[in-house]
């Protein structure tokens, strides 16, 4: 009786396969028309997203997501078969928030954003052209396309800090006295800092992309999965504080022969490979990926759905195509605004009894990147002395703009100067207030300084870098355009409450013309 029922069966199987087969190639065509509009029309974000992974290590892997994500669909493709393709017009609302976002993310210069946005649009065209059905199949692919996107160094600081934290707190428990300035701290046998290299961001994104992988492909329980990559983002972080503080263990009980050149670097990445590998082979004990992928069992059913013309994949690809291409015509259209010219920064009479001279107070100058302009001054009363920086910004973009990573008081490579200590401080610029950052660095001989600033961003003041972007892609889009500056006052610090009351005077005397002084230059555009 079931060899009857499935003479029946199979030829309209056949026929509908026949059918699926034909729908998809139109499809697949449809789809690599809209995708290739897509990468023609955002092709500078792509092309700086290449950039980032060909000079970075951290995100060197943005070379391989793409094709494992190719391998991915293309390992799925008898499951796709058995769906018939139909585009889903509703799609089009997110795809077109997409572009929204990768507008906003160019106007305030947020590179993640606008890369994030392309990385979606190019993800939404997929359901937008061949249906959220069809989709579904293959939804892990697509979302492990956004690990292309070079993001989370954002996290960098918090992890050093925790690093630190814990690095020197292990120390002490194992009878090592420990003096600690921010992120440098001295112990008996020498000195050591806590940079960039030692948040571990690299093993934490390394190991999430990989454990991510892995999980899709090990498991078939979305439970398993969770948990799984859970893991790949705690282990990291732990093992990094354990390879802080084994390297710092290894150069003491050496004498700071090991550990302390290259072979820091080697210690840390052989230890993390061995940490990796363990973790895989404990995620091993409960793999479950033997169960039939669906698609391989031919017993399985088509799904029901009637095929769309070839007039409709055709629409729908024009159609996912314009809904995206009008984004960065609106970009062109607001660059035409951008100024021409340069700023001119003209130190301004600080007034108070102030009297201004060029130049800084010693050695240290703030690393800001790239400035249109910049101003670099000392002001003198009786003792005090306070120096400022201006750092002015104008027709901003990735290699050029205010708010960047790559813009700090101190480089943490910086041979001479540290940051030891930060916080916060509201300000009276002659008769209105504004929150600033503080910060105290120390230089050779233990020279000390106490640096307050803040952002000025089309006449709004803010020490905050969300706002500053925000305030940013504002100005832009209402066509003021996108001058903004940071700000830097400080002081040698002395005695306590000595330079915290000389840079109080001068930022209310010498604030208002400061503020004119950036008025003047974006007026002058």
């Amino acid at each position: 009786m079931r060899d009857q029922v499935d003479n029946v069966l199979l030829p309209d199987l056949d026929e509908r396969s026949s059918a699926a087969r034909r729908a998809w190639i139109v499809a697949l065509a449809a789809l690599a028309f809209a995708l290739a509009w897509i990468l023609f029309g955002y092709w500078r974000t792509g092309a700086a997203m290449v950039d980032v992974w060909a000079r970075s290590d951290t995100f060197a892997h943005g070379f391989l997501v793409a094709p494992i994500s190719a391998w991915l669909v293309w390992r799925a493709r008898a499951s796709l078969v058995e769906v018939m393709p139909q585009p889903s017009w509703w799609v089009l609302v997110p795809l077109t928030a997409a572009g929204a976002g990768w507008l906003l993310g160019e106007l305030g210069t947020v590179n993640a954003l606008s890369q994030f946005a392309f990385v979606a649009m190019l993800v939404l065209a997929v359901p937008a052209v061949i249906g959220v059905r069809a989709a579904r199949r293959i939804a892990f692919p697509l979302a492990f396309l956004f690990f292309a996107v070079p993001a989370g160094e954002f996290l960098m600081p918090q992890l050093m800090e925790w690093t630190a934290d814990i690095t020197v707190m292990a120390l002490r428990l194992t009878g090592i006295p420990v003096y600690r300035e921010g992120q440098n701290f001295h112990i008996p046998s020498g000195n050591w800092s806590v940079v960039e290299a030692c948040s571990g961001v690299r093993y934490l994104i390394a190991s999430v992309v990989i454990g991510t992988l892995y999980s899709y492909l090990t498991y078939r329980s979305m439970k398993r999965r969770a948990v799984f990559i859970g893991f790949s983002i705690l282990v990291p972080v732990l093992a990094n504080w354990a390879r802080a503080y084994m390297i710092v263990m290894i150069g003491h009980l050496s004498g700071n022969r090991l550990a302390v050149g290259v072979d820091h670097l080697i210690y840390g990445w052989l230890f993390f490979g061995f940490v990796i590998m363990v973790m895989f082979w404990i995620g091993a004990r409960w793999r479950d990926d033997t169960t039939p992928v669906v698609g391989a069992d031919r017993s399985v059913r088509w799904t029901p759905g009637k095929a769309a013309s070839a007039a409709e994949f055709l629409l729908a690809a024009v159609v996912v195509s314009i809904a995206a291409m009008i984004w960065p015509l609106g970009t062109r259209q607001i660059e035409r605004s951008d100024a021409a010219s340069l700023p001119a920064l003209s130190a301004p009479a600080a007034g108070g009894g102030w009297l201004a001279e060029a130049g800084g107070l010693n050695t240290w100058r703030p690393q800001f990147q790239n400035p249109s302009a910049q101003l670099h001054e000392h002001w003198t009363r009786g003792e005090a002395t306070v120096g400022v920086y201006v750092a002015y910004y104008r027709n901003q973009g990735p290699d050029q703009k205010l708010v960047s990573s790559s813009n700090e008081l101190v480089k943490s490579s910086d041979r001479d100067w540290v940051r030891v200590a930060g916080g916060a401080r509201t300000l009276d610029l002659g008769g209105h207030s504004v929150e600033a950052r503080t910060a105290e660095l120390k230089g050779p001989g233990d020279e000390r300084l106490l640096a307050w600033y803040w952002y000025w961003i089309d006449g709004r003041l803010t020490a905050s870098d969300v706002l500053a972007k925000a305030y940013t892609a504002l100005s832009r889009v209402t066509g003021r355009g996108d001058d903004a500056a940071v700000v830097i006052v400080y002081t040698r610090s002395r005695r306590p409450g000595e330079a915290e009351a000389a840079l109080d005077a001068f930022v209310r005397d010498a604030g208002p013309k400061l503020e004119k002084m950036l008025d003047d230059a974006r007026a002058r555009r």
